[in-house]
């Protein structure tokens, strides 16, 4: 693995651990159910999100993001 390569994926790993805090936040602000399975379950952070893009559409853009580095990086 070259430099580059790992530096992509190191930001891509950054980038979608920043998203998930970002989404957990917006999570717990809306409501305690959905803070508490985001924080236990992942996954479904990020489907809450896709149903709710007007508040956690700057958190999915940071996983998308995240996402397409991390992919660039490994392959």
């Amino acid at each position: 693995m070259d430099a580059a390569s790992a530096a992509m994926t190191t930001f891509g790993a950054a980038l979608l651990l920043v998203s998930w805090v970002l989404m957990l936040i917006t999570a717990w602000r809306e409501d305690y159910a959905w803070g508490l399975f985001a924080t236990l379950l992942p996954p479904l952070a990020y489907l809450y999100g896709l149903f709710r893009l007007d508040k956690a559409g700057q958190s999915v853009g940071i996983a998308v993001l995240g996402l397409l580095l991390l992919g660039l990086g490994l392959g």
